[in-house]
């Protein structure tokens, strides 16, 4: 059974730091491109970040280029996401995700 569980998120102000983290499991993780998405409140799924199966290869959203870092640990099965500078608008529920799968989510709330 494929898993994907969120962790790390929480409530930060701006400007503050989070870093998000996926474990996996039930699928060839080392395999796949791994990708974060978000959802923020009465909006769309938004695209965030995309990592390829070696770690070598990295994409953003520009809205996050230069405050989010994805990364991946093959030997462990985990997915990472750094976020820093965070603004109000990084609010959302932010998802792991591979192919049409993503997990249940861990919230990120950014207010003063």
């Amino acid at each position: 059974e494929v898993q994907l569980v969120e962790s790390g998120g929480g409530l930060v102000q701006p400007g503050g730091s989070l870093r998000l983290s996926c474990a996996a499991s039930g699928f060839t993780f080392r395999s796949y491109t791994m990708k974060w998405v978000r959802q923020a409140p009465g909006k769309g799924l938004e695209w965030v970040s995309s990592i390829t199966s070696s770690g070598i290869v990295r994409y953003y959203a520009d809205s996050v280029k230069g405050r989010f870092t994805i990364s991946r640990d093959n030997a462990r099965n985990m997915l990472y996401l750094q976020l820093n500078s965070l603004k109000i608008e990084d609010t959302a529920m932010y998802y792991c995700a591979y192919d049409d799968r993503r997990g249940q989510g861990t919230q990120v709330t950014v207010s003063s």
